[in-house]
């Protein structure tokens, strides 16, 4: 990954890293626990492509793994993140656009459900059997639920930060189709822009005229 690439990648990860672990862990709401890590590389991953998504999720995954009051087995979550990045760097169509807001939001809502069911399934082939405790379809419902409700406050503005960081001018030229822009606006702005130099060029011409007419009637 290219250089702004891995700074605002690393930045994001850290920051939802703790606020992940000292506000949304200690909420003790019912069921899952809100995945704003999760949203991160769904985030970036949309934006980015399915290799750094997978990297990204990799990487945030085993931060997380590693960070207190981690209770499993080390790289677990990071096989589970790597996968969901992987995926959801594949809706990233080859121009780098979303149309659609139903597109991330289906995806938020699949990757809240297999994210779940995967690190449940990786959970019991080491041995990790909390999940029957607390009820694995509480988990699936709780998670979509929380995720879902959180992903157009995050999900967005994430996307708007990578778009910054890429510098690309086929997004900048198309970004009133990008599916971050209409959430985060109704409009790029180009169109005003676009009507005020008409109107420039139109009164130049306007004054262009004006003085020639006003040469013609000195002459006469």
């Amino acid at each position: 990954m290219r250089f702004n690439r891995t700074l605002l990648s690393a930045t994001l990860v850290v920051v939802a890293l703790v606020i992940q672990v000292s506000v949304l862990a200690r909420l003790q709401l019912p069921g899952a626990t809100p995945d704003l890590l999760l949203l991160v590389v769904l985030g970036l991953a949309f934006v980015y492509g399915h290799v750094s998504g997978a990297l990204i999720g990799f990487g945030a995954g085993l931060l997380a793994d590693l960070a207190p009051p981690a209770d499993h087995a080390a790289g677990r979550y990071a096989l589970v993140l790597c996968v969901i990045g992987y995926l959801a760097g594949l809706a990233r169509p080859s121009i780098g656009q979303l149309r659609s807001v139903f597109t991330p939001m289906a995806f938020v809502v699949a990757a809240a459900l297999g994210s779940t069911l995967l690190y449940a399934g990786v959970g019991a082939l080491v041995g990790d059997t909390a999940a029957r405790h607390v009820g694995l379809g509480s988990l699936l419902f709780t998670a979509a639920v929380y995720d879902l409700l959180l992903a157009p406050f995050t999900v967005p503005l994430i996307m708007a930060l990578a778009r910054r960081t890429e510098n690309d001018p086929v997004a900048d030229s198309s970004g009133s189709g990008d599916v971050a822009a209409g959430w985060l606006a109704t409009g790029t702005g180009l169109r005003i822009g676009s009507q005020r130099n008409g109107m420039r060029l139109r009164a130049a011409r306007s004054r262009a005229s004006r003085a020639g007419r006003i040469k013609g009637v000195k002459r006469l």
